[in-house]
């Protein structure tokens, strides 16, 4: 088996690590050099205390904009070096560690605290890079690696509503993802997504035609108070629907309608309605034995329900018998 030559990119390990040393002296140079203009900058505008005239903020602003025209770079190139150098007298500076890993490290207020952080990076690591310096201080990493870093990066990268909304119908859209979400976030995902009435309503009925869902929905007693009133509601709904579009709504009026008769013809017309609109629903499902068994023993009481309406309709006779006063309460 060939030896493994192990290469870094284009080049061998050997040429990185010649590449690696030239560069690090190329960027103390460049440290050197930021240092030298901040402190040139501090000459020019010491650092005043907070809360200074509104006349000498000014001027330190068109002093450091004048210097920074001058030496061909903009101002807030000389601003934060000129703040950085203030924050790194100059025995307290680092060899071999970057200008801008000084800068991060100088958003520790402490003294003490700041100059000993950058003589001790993190265990492990040989030197400061910029994200251990991010990390230390709290801000966001270029490179996150922790699974809150990744979280943070996300939510900056999805402040914008149409990403968010795209980056999270994409990611529930993953098994392992949705199912690792909390029940109660998942509710409360819910509840937002369903703010809507419309959407509300087509995920009600949906989950309503699931048995297990419908039966511990109805053990809810404000849920089930609800839904009651929903179907009085529908039901003196259909009676107006009735009233204004039956065909035999003409004839209807010119009988004596009393309340009974009323709502004995709504109440047919409620039960052909709702189940026009269910049965269509079983297209292409088979219902289990026991779902059968529930809608057979449901069907068995409209049939014995229709023959009671019949006989009181032709005879005046409402008495029911035995049979049908066990079947209707479920015995």
């Amino acid at each position: 088996m060939p030896e493994e030559i192990d290469n870094v990119g284009n080049v061998s390990q050997s040429r990185y690590e010649q590449i690696v040393a030239e560069l690090r002296e190329v960027v103390e140079q460049q440290t050197q050099g930021q240092f030298t203009i901040g402190d040139r900058a501090l000459e020019v505008e010491p650092l005043r205390s907070q809360g200074g005239a509104a006349d000498a903020q000014w001027s330190v602003q068109n002093s450091l904009v004048r210097l920074a025209e001058d030496i061909g770079l903009t101002f807030s190139t000389v601003k934060n070096a000129r703040w950085t150098a203030s924050r790194w007298p100059k025995e307290r500076r680092q060899a071999g560690v970057s200008f801008t890993v000084h800068r991060v490290l100088g958003q520790i207020e402490d003294e003490d605290e700041r100059f000993e952080a950058i003589k001790t990076p993190p265990v492990d690591k040989a030197r400061w890079n910029t994200d251990d310096a991010k990390r230390r201080v709290g801000w966001r990493v270029e490179t996150p690696e922790t699974p809150q870093e990744k979280i943070t990066a996300i939510h900056s990268l999805a402040r914008d509503e149409e990403v968010a909304a795209a980056v999270t119908t994409d990611f529930l859209k993953r098994p392992q993802v949705a199912a690792k979400v909390s029940p109660e976030n998942k509710v409360r995902a819910v509840e937002e997504l369903t703010r809507d009435e419309h959407v509300a309503t087509e995920v009600t009925t949906g989950l309503l035609r699931r048995p297990d869902v419908a039966f511990k929905a109805m053990s809810d007693d404000t849920a089930r108070h609800q839904v009651n009133h929903a179907q009085a509601e529908r039901g003196r709904q259909a009676r107006e629907h009735f009233e204004d579009t039956s065909p035999v709504a003409p004839a209807v009026r010119h009988i004596d309608r009393t309340v009974e008769f009323l709502d004995l013809v709504t109440a047919c017309h409620s039960f052909v309605a709702a189940a026009g609109r269910a049965v269509p629903g079983l297209r292409d499902r088979t219902l289990d034995e026991d779902q059968r068994t529930i809608v057979h023993e449901n069907v068995a009481k409209v049939r014995a329900t229709l023959d009671w309406i019949e006989t009181a309709v032709d005879t005046g006779k409402v008495d029911m018998d035995g049979e049908l006063a066990r079947l209707l309460k479920g015995e």
